[in-house]
């Protein structure tokens, strides 16, 4: 019985952390704790909550598509350049701790918070504003492919930010290409840890059934709402996040 409550909390704790991975970020807040809770050891929680985030990114992917936004060419090239670090990031994750890592994050978050919360001179979901990205953000993804190989918490953040100043796109664009982009880029770093036998299978699907509707219902809002709408749960996910960082140590 308990067991079986463990599994429901695990699906119900995946949907929400869906959603927010999708809408925003930082649902592997609320995941990892859990699957630690549940018994699992860092590198464990770890490589299964990418299970899910994988299964996640699949759902969300094609409830963009099925809102008619779809742009693979540009969401390859930046995943492209987030592979090798991916790689290097899922390597290191299972051989090292992280708590260095979160110190940082939490202040970056916060600054991030202050530049979420400044609107924007045009707010429309459409083309991106800039029609060629600033070399930039080809370095700026090989460093989100090693972050997010390493410690997948938060780093919706780091993309959102990336691909707002660096290529001008509005936040609605801008998740449906995180989404394609931890698709790919997930993909090797899961390969590791499985290599490494550190999922749980068991609790990953399940929390992957969690994401997966999640993640299809965030997509679908945060088109239909727009970016009004994103930039309240990102500016709330972003502010959680940060504080549960800070306190954490």
């Amino acid at each position: 019985m308990q067991d079986i409550l463990f599994l429901l909390l695990l699906l119900v704790v995946g949907i929400v952390a869906g959603f927010l991975n999708v809408m925003a970020g930082g649902g592997s807040a609320i995941s990892l704790p859990l699957l630690i809770f549940l018994g699992l050891d860092s590198a464990l929680a770890n490589g299964t909550n990418r299970l899910a985030v994988f299964i996640q990114t699949i759902a969300s992917i094609i409830s963009f598509k099925q809102e008619k936004f779809f742009d693979i060419r540009t969401s390859l090239k930046l995943a492209a350049f987030a592979l090798p670090g991916a790689v290097a990031g899922a390597v290191l994750a299972v051989k090292i701790n992280n708590l260095l890592f979160q110190r940082v994050l939490a202040v970056f978050i916060l600054g991030m918070l202050l530049t979420v919360l400044i609107p924007k001179t045009k707010n429309r979901v459409g083309p991106s504003r800039r029609k060629l990205p600033s070399w930039l953000i080809y370095p700026a993804m090989l460093t989100i492919g090693f972050v997010g190989g390493f410690h997948q918490v938060g780093i919706g953040f780091l993309m959102i930010g990336a691909l707002s100043h660096m290529m001008g796109m509005d936040l609605v664009r801008i998740n449906m290409h995180k989404a394609a982009v931890f698709f790919i880029y997930t993909i090797p770093a899961m390969v590791v840890f499985a290599w490494t036998d550190n999922i749980n299978w068991k609790y990953g699907l399940i929390l992957s059934a969690g994401n997966a509707i999640g993640g299809w219902w965030s997509a679908k809002i945060a088109v239909r709402r727009g970016e009004k709408a994103i930039r309240i749960v990102l500016a709330v996910a972003m502010f959680i996040m940060a504080a549960k960082l800070l306190l954490s140590f």
